[in-house]
């Protein structure tokens, strides 16, 4: 005797098609997987991409120009997080900017208020690599 089959999202019966058939469409598959990436805890390597994401937007809107100082309270208040970054720049100074792709930041104290200074990567900061 056959086994019943059944979708694995939808429990409609999957009468035709091959014999290790889970779904019945893509959009079961799909939802399927989408529901079950819900349940699951999110992955280390999911939340560091969303925080570097998240604070590369913060970046880029701050840094229109090119060169910008901010005061470190707005953006960490905009969910900016300054451990996580992708590489880091030292200038003939020796102050170490830290990048979040091709936005940079150097943490700096100005009349007793903690700011970054803001910069995008350039052409000649690779000579230095």
């Amino acid at each position: 005797m056959k086994e019943k089959r059944v979708c694995l999202a939808c429990n409609k019966e999957l009468n035709t098609g091959r014999s290790d058939k889970r779904f019945c469409d893509l959009h079961c598959k799909s939802s399927y997987h989408y529901r079950k990436s819900l349940d699951e805890a999110p992955r280390f390597y999911n939340k560091v991409d969303n925080q570097l994401r998240l604070s590369r937007r913060i970046l880029k809107r701050f840094n229109k120009a090119g060169k910008a100082t901010v005061r470190a309270n707005v953006l960490l208040q905009q969910g900016f997080n300054p451990r996580f970054f992708t590489h880091y720049w030292k200038n003939q100074k020796g102050d170490v900017y830290l990048f979040i792709y091709e936005f940079g930041f150097l943490k700096v104290r100005e009349h007793s208020a903690e700011k970054y200074v803001l910069i995008q990567w350039q052409d000649y900061m690779d000579a230095t690599l």
